[in-house]
């Protein structure tokens, strides 16, 4: 998995545009594990009172796991599918990470069968942990 290098243009990866983007890096793929993150800015329309809220944070979580998803297809010269989220579930907020921190999230793939995904990713920043949560996501493959 790269760990230094960031994918040049995540707008690639994912179908959301601003100001819906909630990834602003993305690292590769391993395993079945990828890596991706976003600096928190004040401007993002999740921020209220220098933190992030609850849904952006969920959101973060679902793009991740989009931007996984695209790559893998555009490794595959494919076209990127849509995604939507099925369930979340088992989700925990350790707490709101504030305007400047840069979240890290890893998503690791349970199961996988055609179009759906069973994700369970965590995601931190430089205080520590963030949330975790499980989601089923569909792909809406042509």
């Amino acid at each position: 998995m790269q760990n230094d290098t960031a994918i040049s243009n995540i707008l690639d990866l994912i179908p959301q545009r601003p100001p819906m983007v909630m990834v602003d890096a993305f690292y590769g793929v391993e395993d079945g594990t990828s890596r991706s993150g976003l600096t928190v800015e004040s401007g993002n329309i999740f921020c209220k009172g220098g933190v992030l809220r609850e849904p952006g944070i969920v959101e973060h979580i679902a793009q991740s796991a989009a931007a996984r998803a695209g790559y893998i297809f555009k490794m595959k010269n494919e076209p990127v599918p849509l995604g939507f989220i099925g369930s979340v579930d088992k989700l925990t907020i350790h707490r709101l990470p504030r305007v400047g921190n840069k979240l890290q999230t890893t998503i690791s793939v349970m199961q996988e069968m055609g179009g759906l995904s069973l994700i369970s990713a965590k995601t931190e920043d430089n205080e520590g942990p963030v949330a975790e949560c499980r989601m089923k996501i569909f792909l809406k493959i042509d």
